[in-house]
């Protein structure tokens, strides 16, 4: 149906034949067409298609409210707002109303005033979905009115009685009428008001200043809550608990190629006149850090390592790489071992450590990168077939790296040790001198760690030698 035509009366919509659904009849509807066509349902969430996405499917199906439950930094906010793709593209609603009021049915004293005086001739608008969800981040402050309503002294000096709806200003959730309403870290809400939603997710009674006014709201209500903060800094009521239809629990990313899709589609591009290459084992060695540091016991695992951590160290690395290309002129970034010392300012603003201990959290953080490098590196190499490259340094080879170290100065290295070169390709590096300098330093660290080489650092260099 085009812009032109669209009904703009009342009238008109009746003759279309429009048929105006629940809220979640409507979202039900839309849900069933996605799954006939095969589509996605949440675009540019990873790792919960076979967990979290069939609970929610599963509860939309149902026409269950949800509440979601999951650390920080686990798509929580973006499911519930990806939600409104569930919703048709524009619904009909009375003009001139406060509230998204259904044209056939209006719930307001103003709204039912309105098609009583004007009839089949009441004006409608068309809504789009974007501006049918509403979002509130509980904090103790939060009043009854401003999610439900209050008495607005304005209308009642203007003559009307206090006990009068049309006194009243309504409040987020009455304006999310017909739409989808998201509380986020309901714990934090306080118990009392926590109490003013029952009867609106139930109900759909509504006591604003003593007035008992019938106010059959037809929300979507979404919820979100950190387990932690659930059983600990606040908690939600049992009866209000009890009326969400489904709990889903979310996690972190279980395997380490949903951890790369989320740093690949989320991260900071570098500018477009830079010619941008992350080898596959750099872009596995971040997110082997985030996946380390969730089971270290040196980290603080009730507030959680965000997938946030894992982007920005990401973007960290990134812009050392941009740094060296730029000072030593050179078109081509390739992030190298030598870039992750430089992505500890951002893991530090990420996780909380179990330690008190001063300058011992830099420690911390050196042994998840070391740790990650070792891990990608086994994946990668058979330690057996680098003994020729090893025996090489054993003869009195030592070779100088260092993260400002031009490219074209590992194409020489590498020619230089006997075996490096093959090594260097396996690590799938290509021909340009960034690549190779990448793999090359990848491969130097993982036989260090392996304890094969030796390392000295010399003022801002780094030496390796047998």
């Amino acid at each position: 149906m085009t812009t032109l035509e669209r009904p703009r009366t009342v009238g008109e919509l009746k003759a279309s034949g429009f048929q105006i659904l629940p809220v979640r009849e409507e979202m039900r509807k839309n849900l069933i067409a996605k799954l006939r066509n095969g589509e996605d349902i949440f675009p540019g969430i990873y790792g919960y298609e076979e967990t979290v996405i069939p609970h929610i499917v599963n509860a939309i199906l149902a026409g269950q409210d949800i509440i979601f439950l999951g650390e920080r930094g686990q798509a929580k906010s973006r499911i519930i707002r990806s939600l409104t793709s569930l919703l048709d593209d524009e619904t009909p609603a009375l003009a001139h109303c406060e509230i998204a009021e259904n044209p056939f049915d209006p719930i307001t004293r103003l709204g039912k005033d309105i098609l009583a005086e004007k009839g089949d001739a009441a004006e409608i608008t068309w809504v789009p979905r974007d501006q049918r969800y509403g979002e509130k981040l509980a904090t103790p402050d939060i009043t009854i009115a401003d999610l439900i309503g209050e008495v607005d002294p304005i209308k009642v000096a203007e003559g009307r009685y206090l006990s009068d709806e049309l006194t009243i200003h309504y409040g987020l959730i009455p304006r999310t009428h017909r739409g989808i309403f998201c509380i986020n870290e309901l714990p934090d809400l306080a118990e009392r008001i926590q109490v003013g939603l029952l009867n609106i997710m139930e109900e759909r009674d509504v006591q604003i200043r003593g007035y008992r006014i019938r106010l059959p709201v037809d929300v979507f209500v979404v919820a979100s809550a950190n387990p932690e903060d659930y059983t600990n800094r606040g908690r939600i009521i049992t009866p209000l608990k009890d009326r969400y239809g489904a709990q889903v629990r979310t996690h972190y990313p279980q395997k380490i190629e949903h951890e790369i899709g989320i740093m690949d589609a989320e991260h900071h591009p570098v500018p477009g006149d830079f010619n941008v290459t992350v080898p596959d084992y750099m872009k596995e060695i971040i997110a082997e850090i985030s996946r380390l540091a969730r089971r270290s016991p040196d980290v603080n695992q009730r507030s959680g390592v965000s997938v946030r951590a894992s982007i920005a160290n990401y973007e960290s690395m990134l812009a050392n790489a941009l740094r060296r290309a730029i000072v030593n002129g050179e078109d081509e970034v390739v992030p190298r071992v030598s870039d992750l010392p430089f992505v500890i300012p951002a893991l530090m603003g990420k996780v909380e450590f179990e330690t008190v201990e001063e300058g011992r959290e830099d420690q911390i953080v050196e042994k998840l990168i070391q740790g990650a490098v070792v891990a990608v590196f086994n994946r990668y190499y058979n330690l057996g077939e680098l003994e020729q490259v090893v025996n090489r340094f054993k003869a009195g080879v030592a070779v100088e790296v260092g993260d400002m170290t031009p490219s074209s100065e590992y194409v020489s290295l590498a020619s230089q040790v006997e075996g490096l070169q093959s090594a260097v390709a396996k690590a799938g590096a290509g021909s340009s001198a960034a690549q190779v300098a990448s793999a090359t330093e990848f491969l130097l660290e993982g036989l260090h760690l392996n304890k094969r080489l030796n390392k000295d650092k010399v003022g801002g260099k780094i030496q390796y030698r047998g």
